[in-house]
């Protein structure tokens, strides 16, 4: 029996293959970002404790690290089949009828892309607007940060689950129009 993916076009495999490395780099920044508020918190708790010192800032870092980390992981989340999703229905649908089940599939990634693209076009002023006025988070004199590299990795994320979805619905269709659709 051929696998699932051998029965795609070798363009669309390519072009998977770029699309999900690209994905992976993000997710591998996000990972990186938890382990370095791993390290900043622990430190801001041991200054705290140990020196009565805590570190300036890390409720603020923590904040915007949180946002910045769900971005920077949706895609590769998405791609891996880890959002909540109704995994019975589906199995169900797959046994019975793998062509509806499919067909499920290119609604949900083609809706799920206009939402995405909603997302982003709602998240694009605000980053403008965080980039043109310096918008900070924080308090002067003790600290600041600004606050566009959380909007422009918001974008970045957005964009990439919309590549993502699109994919996934072009795969979809792809599927589709192919040859039989095996559970």
């Amino acid at each position: 029996m051929i696998e699932a993916s051998q029965q795609l076009p070798g363009w669309f495999r390519a072009l998977r293959r770029a699309v999900d490395s690209v994905t992976g780099a993000l997710n591998v920044a996000g990972t990186l970002l938890i382990l370095m508020l791993m390290l900043l918190v622990n430190a801001d708790v041991i200054g705290r404790g140990a020196f009565d010192a805590p570190i300036s800032g890390v409720p603020e870092i923590v904040s915007m690290s949180i946002v910045a980390i769900v971005f920077l992981q949706i895609a590769q989340t998405f791609r891996k089949g880890r959002l909540t999703r109704a995994e019975a229905l589906l199995g169900a649908l797959e046994r019975r009828a793998p062509r509806l089940r499919v067909a499920l599939e290119l609604v949900f990634a083609v809706a799920a892309a206009v939402l995405i693209w909603q997302l982003f076009a709602a998240s694009l002023p605000l980053f403008e607007k965080a980039w043109e006025r310096g918008t900070y988070e924080g308090t002067v004199g003790d600290f600041t940060a600004p606050i566009w590299p959380v909007k422009l990795i918001i974008l970045v994320g957005c964009a990439a689950l919309w590549v993502q979805l699109a994919l996934s619905a072009l795969e979809s269709l792809l599927r589709l129009m192919g040859r039989e659709v095996r559970p």
